[in-house]
């Protein structure tokens, strides 16, 4: 039985494969000097640049989408907060109706 261990894979963070794919763009630097400057295969590196190409678009879609989702949720609280008052003043008014009702014919 073998007891020796494979290396551990290593782990990028979203942040570095963004670096290493922005520096990987055209008229930056070359595959070759990222690849020793970063210690990674050309593959990878090509793999994360075609990566970020076809999902950047989705970045400012997301932000758009959020932004409306919350503009849409503040204008139902809005809504929601106009219609509880409108409901509170409502009753305020008939409960002091019910109450000078009540002291007129002696009930209180």
């Amino acid at each position: 039985m073998n007891n020796s261990r494979k290396p551990s894979r290593r782990k990028f963070t979203a942040e570095f494969k963004a670096k290493v794919s922005l520096e990987a763009m055209p008229e930056r630097q070359t595959l070759s000097d990222l690849c020793k400057k970063y210690e990674l295969h050309p593959n990878q590196i090509t793999q994360w640049k075609k990566h970020l190409k076809e999902q950047s678009a989705s970045v400012f879609k997301e932000q758009s989408n959020g932004k409306d989702e919350k503009d849409k949720l503040i204008g139902q609280l809005y809504k929601t907060i106009g219609e509880l008052t409108m409901d509170v003043d409502f009753l305020k008014k008939s409960c002091f109706h019910e109450c000078t009702r009540a002291a007129k014919y002696g009930f209180v």
